[in-house]
């Protein structure tokens, strides 16, 4: 019987009840009776608070430009569910979701018989991912954990690279609460004598990491001492900037992605690429910048309009909103900033909306059908912003906002990584009944 896409997407999401439960037991369990897909593909394995998505984009555009076939396993989507299993940027099929998804089904019935008990939701997605990649011609597959590392459903992978980007306050509820706490988490995707690449700043995530890694006997590429970049200027064709390592000359490029952290998102991803090479996997150095120039990666910094100038941001934690801010500062300094925001109950939106105030004129608190969405009058309350509106109603608080930007201005639009795929939508919908 043939499992529609509606019918897989359906019971995927079901599994949500089973809420997330640490170990990799029901993981191991599902890999051995699928045959080990996770061993029949190269990865690299891509853990951090902030920037996952970006790094991975840099290093897929970079191997694509090699001539490469390049797997990905990303979350959160931002339009449709199936983004998160991708071939070269293209999303896995509806028809061959439903088919993989049928397969894992009734292991997921039978392990729910067992001790060990229903798999997640993100268990399932897991799986799915494997067996997909597993049964595809691929050069390598860059897989990003869904929540911290050590007991993330993609840690049963052993790749041939672990990359983790930064470390800061996200799911504090449950990943622990100190900067250290966090490191180890992720620092658990480390590997016996499988290379790291890194972008960690604070003194003691370096030391978790570090500490991991010679316990692994691993070598350790950390951004600052073994590769280093040097931010140039910031302009309307993005950012340029310096990369070089012990072997790699001083050498310029441009990231169209904005704001200074995706200039060390995109060096994280060139010192893997050099990783790679080092490791013996064909990969021209002069195709770098190519691969650079030519990333995208949505809901990031992304104009989806020129009148008024409409900017989205999936700003969703403290560090990518203080990331948000100073994109602003340096691009749209001299500009009237009018917001429109929505975000989720269990983020630290007060916060957020602090940073916010520096660079907002006016702002439009909205909100969304979602379970956990507040609503804008809750979100006003937090609101420091002297012009703070409450409009329930998103799509009459984008048109209203947008009234207000003036012929020079900004409209930007940020908050729940949810929200923004909605918003996203609205606006194609928008660009394709014009």
């Amino acid at each position: 019987m043939e499992m529609e896409y509606e019918e897989a997407i359906d019971w995927i999401h079901s599994r949500e009840k089973f809420k997330v439960k640490p170990g990799l037991k029901r993981m191991e369990w599902m890999m051995e009776r699928l045959g080990h897909p996770e061993k029949k593909f190269r990865s690299v394995h891509i853990a951090g608070t902030n920037g996952k998505g970006s790094t991975l984009s840099f290093l897929r555009y970079i191997l694509q430009q090699q001539g490469m076939s390049v797997g990905t396993f990303t979350s959160p989507y931002i339009e449709k569910f199936n983004e998160r299993i991708s071939v070269d940027g293209q999303s896995i099929q509806d028809e061959a979701l439903a088919e993989f998804v049928l397969r894992v089904k009734p292991l997921s019935e039978e392990l729910g018989q067992t001790h060990l008990g229903e798999p997640t939701e993100f268990e399932i997605i897991t799986a799915v991912a494997m067996l997909y990649f597993s049964e595809t011609s691929l050069d390598l597959v860059l897989i990003e954990t869904g929540l911290g590392g050590r007991f993330d459903s993609t840690n049963i992978l052993t790749p041939v690279l672990s990359l983790i980007t930064n470390i800061g306050h996200d799911h504090m509820n449950v990943l622990g609460s100190t900067i250290r706490e966090i490191a180890e988490e992720k620092a658990g995707i480390i590997k016996p004598e499988i290379p790291v690449v890194t972008g960690v700043k604070q003194q003691e995530a370096i030391e978790v990491i570090t500490q991991k890694a010679r316990s692994c006997h691993s070598k350790v590429f950390r951004l600052g001492r073994d590769f280093n970049i040097t931010h140039q200027s910031s302009s309307d064709d993005g950012e340029s900037f310096v990369f070089a390592n012990e072997t790699f000359h001083p050498e310029t490029f441009v990231s169209q992605m904005k704001g200074p952290h995706q200039v060390e998102n995109a060096s994280l991803a060139i010192q893997a690429a050099e990783v790679l090479r080092a490791l013996g996997i064909q990969i021209d150095r002069n195709l770098y910048r190519k691969g650079i120039t030519s990333t995208r990666w949505p809901a990031r910094f992304e104009k989806v309009m020129d009148a008024p100038l409409t900017i989205i941001d999936g700003a969703h934690n403290e560090e990518g909103t203080s990331a948000l801010v100073e994109t602003v500062k340096r691009h749209y300094a001299d500009k009237r900033v009018v917001l429109v925001y929505s975000a989720l109950e269990d983020k630290p939106v007060k916060k957020m909306l602090n940073q916010l105030e520096s660079v907002v004129d006016k702002a439009y608190m909205t909100t969304f059908e979602f379970p956990r969405a507040l609503k804008g009058h809750e979100l006003a309350e937090y609101s420091d912003i002297a012009e703070t509106v409450a409009i329930e109603d998103y799509k009459q608080a984008i048109q209203i906002a947008s009234e207000q930007v003036g012929e020079d201005g900004i409209l930007l639009i940020t908050g729940s990584l949810y929200f923004i795929s909605r918003i996203r939508e609205y606006f194609e919908i928008k660009e394709n009944s014009r």
